[in-house]
């Protein structure tokens, strides 16, 4: 989709670079020259702010690192002097961890996006597994990220989800020992969440490379769906016009991210991650971050601990089967009109699953949570391949650039 590059070094030092080490020209193909769908619309900046943010929880969490100590008598002490002692320590964290929980925001507008305009459809189905896989990889990240704080939910999320691997049958006694580094969470378990919390952020960043690739092999999605035909009518420069609009988009978001760093830093956690982590003293309700909260009601919505964890595993990788479900030959959901009422069911059912998540598991929230899961799973598996049967869909344009000047009209 990119092509060859354009680009033409002027000074002799660039022109000797050139030609040992195209970086420039690579750089003007992908993020200057890059021919971008004339129509795209607002919601396709959020995966520049997706790679904003991954840079942000990077730097930060570096910096965290150095003044941070993975030992189960000191990291509870090691996050305070963080807060207290280090220079601009406690904006260092407040970053780091609402920086997460809008990474996750914007992960799933992400998603949305793509499912509402069907960007997994061919000849994207790599590109979607890439973002499923980048997904997989955020949830555990996340997830270790918040077990170091070593507070009362940090210890018993730990002891919780870790303990979901039991379900295995044969193996998962055993599973469980190996992750934990003993019979219990501990001293081992903090060094080997610590470990991985550091690495992972370079392997997401590395199939964030993998993903990008996809995408400018294939090329982006666009609102109508329709490929590029005439990449002068259809397209524009990725450079200034996306970029404008990235930037613009980007600034807001900033603007929303900084009110809750200074003004309700805590709004999105925990009080109880504010007391020092006590094997002894069970919480009374132990609830993941919100994030992680839909999923969370589907795994407790089964009865069954192995049906759950299966579940719950089968709701996120579910996803990479997307392309091959959905058997519609037309991408956009604006095409699409039942595809679009089931899809915003589909929406507000992982909405209410993320409440449900919250709740405690008793009576009402129970039931409701298996009829909302049941929809979830059902989506994919009954409604999807049957709307590319039974669906009437709407007439599509010709091309892009057809497309908007008939809504100049």
């Amino acid at each position: 989709m990119s092509g060859h590059s354009t680009y033409q070094p002027q000074s002799q030092f660039m022109q000797w670079l050139e030609r040992r080490l195209p970086i420039a020209s690579l750089v003007y193909s992908s993020f200057i020259g890059y021919p971008t769908p004339r129509n795209l619309n607002y919601w396709w900046t959020f995966g520049g702010i997706l790679s904003f943010m991954l840079g942000v929880q990077m730097i930060t969490g570096i910096v965290l690192a150095m003044h941070y100590t993975p030992h189960v008598d000191l990291a509870f002490k090691s996050v305070e002097g963080i807060m207290r002692d280090v220079n601009y320590g406690w904006l260092l964290r407040y970053v780091h961890a609402n920086g997460a929980a809008f990474f996750f925001a914007a992960v799933y507008i992400h998603i949305a996006r793509g499912m509402y305009y069907g960007s997994y459809k061919e000849p994207r189905e790599v590109l979607w597994i890439l973002g499923v896989i980048l997904f997989l990889l955020m949830v555990a990240t996340g997830f270790m990220g918040y077990v170091l704080p070593w507070g009362q939910m940090s210890f018993w999320a730990a002891t919780v989800i870790t303990n979901l691997f039991s379900a295995i049958p044969g193996v998962g006694g055993d599973v469980v020992t190996w992750l934990w580094g003993g019979y219990a969470v501990g001293n081992p378990t903090l060094n080997r969440f610590y470990s991985l919390h550091y690495l992972l952020p370079f392997v997401i960043a590395g199939v964030v490379v993998l993903h990008v690739w996809a995408l400018h092999m294939v090329g982006q999605n666009n609102p109508t769906g329709v490929e590029v035909k005439d990449e002068e009518k259809d397209t524009v420069a990725f450079t200034p016009y996306a970029t404008v609009k990235d930037g613009f988009f980007l600034a807001v978001f900033c603007i929303v991210f900084a009110w809750f760093i200074f003004y309700i830093p805590n709004y999105l956690g925990h009080s109880d991650n504010y007391i020092m982590a006590n094997p002894g003293q069970t919480p009374t309700h132990i609830v993941p971050e919100w994030y992680y909260l839909p999923f969370y009601a589907i795994l407790r919505a089964i009865p069954s601990k192995l049906f759950g964890v299966c579940a719950l595993g089968g709701s996120i990788l579910i996803l990479a089967f997307m392309p091959w479900l959905d058997t519609s030959s037309v991408r956009s959901a604006n095409y699409r009109p039942l595809y679009r009422q089931f899809l915003f069911i589909f929406f507000l059912s992982v909405i209410g699953l993320g409440y449900l998540g919250s709740q405690e598991p008793t009576g009402g929230y129970v039931v409701a949570a298996r009829i909302l899961s049941t929809y979830y799973f059902a989506f994919f598996f009954v409604i999807l391949p049957l709307l590319g049967i039974f669906e009437k869909t709407k007439p599509l344009p010709n091309s892009i650039s057809e497309s908007v000047l008939g809504g100049a009209k």
